[in-house]
C-alpha cells in the first residue's frame, strides 16, 4: 500500500487526527510520508490548515494542499462561492502519483465524507480513489448511529467498486457509553472490512512528541501499530 485515501462518516470526526497517527505510524516503522490534501475548506490565507496539523503531530512528512476556500462548505460551494477554479480528481491524482515517487507512503485526505463534491461536475473523493485504485480508509464517529452512516458509507464503496482499507474511530471517550461498546462489536459488519484502530478522545491536545509515541498504539498492524480490536473491546466491557 503505498497510497491510502482517508475519509469519514462526516464532518468533525477526526480525519485530520487520524491521519496524523497514521503518518506517525508510518514514520515510526521507517516509512517516508506525504500527505495530500486536495481542498482545504474554512480557513483563510495564511491560517494553518489540516496539512499543517498533521506535521504537527506527526513529524516531518511532506504535506501539500491543492486548493484553499475560505467558508466551511463542501469544496465545490466554496470554490464557487470564491470565485475559484474547483480542485479535481485529475489535478489530485497527478500530484499523488508524484509524491508517490518520492515517498513510502502518500496520505489522500478528503474533505467531509465520501461523496462530498469537489467541482460542479459532481466529482468526489470515491472518484479520485478509484483513478488512483487505492484503498479508502473509514473514520467513523464512536457514538449511536454511527453504524448507519458507516453502512452508507461501505454500500457507496463496494457500489463502486472501491478497495476497503477498514474503519479506525476518530474520538474514543475515556467513559464510553453502552451504544459505543456494542459499536466495537458491530462496526466490522457495518463496515464490510476491519476495526483498524480508536484514536483516544483529546489525542491532538496531546505534545506533540507523546503523540508520535503512542500513535502505534492507538492502530492496528495494517496501519503500522500493535493494536489488537479483541483486546481493545475487552479492555472496554463492564
Amino acid at each position: 500500500m503505498s497510497v491510502l485515501v482517508v475519509t469519514g462518516t462526516g464532518t468533525e470526526v477526526g480525519k485530520t487526527v487520524v491521519t496524523a497517527a497514521v503518518a506517525a505510524a508510518a514514520l515510526a516503522a521507517g516509512r517516508s510520508v506525504a500527505v495530500l490534501k486536495p481542498a482545504q475548506t474554512g480557513v483563510a490565507m495564511g491560517e494553518p490548515g489540516d496539512v499543517a496539523e498533521v506535521l504537527r503531530l506527526a513529524g516531518p512528512v511532506t504535506g501539500v494542499e491543492l486548493g484553499r476556500f475560505p467558508e466551511p462548505l463542501a469544496p465545490a460551494t466554496a470554490a464557487r462561492r470564491a470565485g475559484l477554479a474547483p480542485v479535481r480528481p485529475a489535478e489530485i491524482v497527478r500530484a499523488a502519483r508524484e509524491l508517490e515517487r518520492t515517498h513510502d507512503l502518500v496520505l489522500v485526505e478528503g474533505a467531509g465524507g465520501l461523496l462530498v463534491r469537489l467541482d460542479e461536475e459532481g466529482s468526489t473523493l470515491a472518484d479520485v480513489a478509484g483513478l488512483l485504485d487505492a484503498p479508502v480508509l473509514v473514520v467513523v464517529q464512536a457514538g449511536l448511529g454511527t453504524l448507519n452512516v458507516t453502512t452508507l458509507t461501505a454500500e457507496a464503496l463496494a457500489a463502486r467498486g472501491l478497495r476497503r482499507a477498514g474503519v479506525v474511530v476518530g474520538s474514543w471517550p475515556a467513559a464510553p457509553d453502552l451504544a459505543m461498546r456494542c459499536n466495537l462489536a458491530e462496526l466490522p459488519e457495518a463496515a464490510g472490512s476491519a476495526l483498524l484502530g480508536a484514536l483516544p478522545e483529546g489525542a491532538a491536545a496531546l505534545p506533540p512528541a507523546d503523540f508520535r509515541r503512542s500513535a502505534v498504539d492507538w492502530l492496528a498492524p495494517e496501519l503500522s501499530g500493535t493494536w489488537d480490536a479483541a483486546r481493545f473491546a475487552g479492555s472496554q466491557a463492564e
